[in-house]
This record gives structure tokens, sequence and C-alpha cells, in this order.
């Protein structure tokens, strides 16, 4: 019986001893990759809520060519119809990030959603991100001196809002002389506008663009100088339970950037599909640019703030500090 037993020990301290040195050498096997081979996805997956505009093509670019795989960082892009779908799934932890707005971060915070800036999306030069003032095709109105009494379509409390104030101000346009009518849905702001329903509209491009070509008279809008920005957010909590995995993504969303700005004709009808772009537009329409990866200036943020706070949209002003988090860019 003890020699039995003796026999089963010494069986088993062997097959302990193979087993753990098939482990390591497993082990050591795997921190080595072969050069031709991606690099394996490491830590939780970063999830980013998507709209079909161009601030989001660096994603669709960074998906299409791999780059994702490349940086060792697993991205799963969330498609929403609304911004407040989107926004709505970011409060309750749904995704990780998204491209939105100042007005829209300060407006998370006040309800509670920590978020930080990792960087500008859109709108780094103020070619970027066009806005426009435009008045219908049958309207007399052809300058900004006849927006006084005008009727203008925005959308109340937001960044179409604040840049529409903007520009008003910068021309000497006294902002009580123009009636404004919020109109949410920029689809109908749009219809409406060109069915001379109202006398002017604020529209982001595309849209801006398309008014344009439907007869629409141009005002002005902002490439003169930096108004607005869309900015890459990240929840707070999202960043500090999986911060190299958002540092990763947020490499590759500048990168992606890059490539597309180097070479718009490759990614044209990857364009042209994601950022839904209309018919009437695809043939001249340019490709967007995007600045390398950069964070909003303080003077932009706290313009913004005192807007909102003007306002009373938000209890305070968020310092700066508040906002953005610099230890995010490359």
């Amino acid at each position: 019986m003890r020699k039995q037993s003796f026999e089963f020990s010494v069986l088993g301290i062997i097959c302990v001893v193979l087993i753990l040195a098939m482990v390591v050498s497993g082990c050591a096997v795997s921190k080595a990759p072969a050069n031709n081979q991606p690099v394996k996805s490491a830590g939780k997956t970063v999830k980013i809520g998507v709209l079909p505009i161009e601030d989001n093509l660096p994603f669709y670019v960074a998906e299409k060519d791999g780059l994702f795989a490349k940086e060792g960082v697993t991205v799963e892009l969330v498609s929403f119809a609304s911004a407040i779908e989107r926004d709505t799934a970011l409060q309750a932890g749904q995704i990780d990030g998204e491209v939105a707005d100042m007005v829209a971060v300060a407006l998370l915070k006040k309800i509670g959603t920590d978020v930080k800036i990792a960087s500008i999306g859109l709108g780094a030069t103020p070619k970027e991100g066009r806005f426009a003032i435009l008045s219908s095709p049958k309207s007399s109105i052809k300058d900004l001196a006849g927006l006084k009494g005008a009727t203008l379509g925005i959308s109340q409390n937001s960044i179409i809002d604040y840049v529409s104030d903007q520009m008003l101000l910068d021309k000497g346009v006294v902002l009580n002389d123009v009636k404004k009518m919020s109109i949410p849905k920029m689809p109908v702001r749009l219809d409406m506008l060109l069915s001379d329903q109202i006398n002017t509209a604020c529209l982001p491009d595309p849209l801006a663009s398309l008014a344009e070509a439907k007869g629409a008279h141009l005002i002005i809008d902002d490439t003169y100088r930096n108004i607005s920005q869309t900015v890459f957010l990240f929840r707070t909590q999202s960043i500090q339970e999986n911060l190299e995995g958002i540092k990763a993504t947020v490499r590759v969303y500048g990168s992606a950037g890059q490539a597309l700005s180097k070479n718009p004709d490759q990614y044209r009808s990857l364009f042209l599909e994601k950022a839904q772009v209309p018919t009437e537009l695809k043939e001249s329409y340019q490709t967007p640019t995007f600045s390398k990866l950069q964070l909003p200036t303080e003077e932009e943020i706290n313009s913004i703030m005192k807007w909102m706070l003007d306002k009373k949209l938000i209890p305070q002003a968020y310092s700066y500090q508040d906002l953005v988090d610099p230890s995010l860019l490359p």
C-alpha cells in the first residue's frame, strides 16, 4: 500500500512539473508574437456612440483600415439616430465616449455625468465644421442689415444657438432685433427655410451647403474665426477603469483623421455613406479634413461657459480643468 501510494505521489509530482513546464512555455510564446501578426487586444472594450455626421468619420476610417487592432484596443461603434439617444446612453454608462459639442459637455456635467474632453474633433481651424445663417430662396434678405425683424430658425440652448449669437454680435447685429424660433430637428428647419415658412435659419454643413444648392442665400458663416468645435469626450469613470484603452482610442482617432486628410479620395465613398451626404451634393461636397489632435483653448471654453451662464443653462461656469483631460492626448 505504501509503495503504491509512493508511486502515485511520484507520478503526481511528475505530472505537475510537466504541466507547469507547458504553462511556462505557453506564456513565453504568447509574449513574442510574430511581427506580421496583429497586436492582441487587451483590456475592456471601448464603446463609442456615433451619429451619421462627418465628425465621426475617423472612427470608420480606423475600422476600415484595422487601426484599432494595430493599437491593441477593441472598439465598438454604437450607432444612434439622435444626439438625445446617444447622450442618454452615455449617462447610463452604455457607451464610454462620443463626439459632441462643448455645450453638451457642460449640460452632461450639470446633470451629474462627469465627462472629460480628450481632443477637438472638427473645428481646430475656422473652416472645419462650418455653420451658416441663410435666408430662404424667395426672401428679400440678402445681408446682415436685412435681419432686423426677421425670424431665425435655431435649436434653442444648443451650439447652434451659441454660434448664431456669436456671429450676429461679431457683426454688430442687436440680438433683440432678430426673432428666434426654436426648431430642434435640423431637417425640419431646412424644409421650413426652403419653403419660406421662416425668413432665415442657422444650419451646419452639409445641410447649409444643400440649402445654398437649392437657392437659399448665404448671409454669414463662421469661417472667419473659430467659434465652435466638436470635441471627443469620455465618461470620467470609463477613463479611470480603462485608461490605456481610452488613450489608444484617442490615438487611433487622431491617426485616422490624418490619413483621411492626406488621402481624401481614398475614403470618398466611405464618407458619402457614413455622413449621409445628400444626393444633390455627392459630386460637389468636399471631404472634410481633420487637424492633428489638440485641446480647445481656455478662451474658447470660457466663452461658451459665459454664454451658458448668462442664459442660466448652468448653475456655475465650469473651469478649463473641470472639462479637459490633457493626459489623454498622445
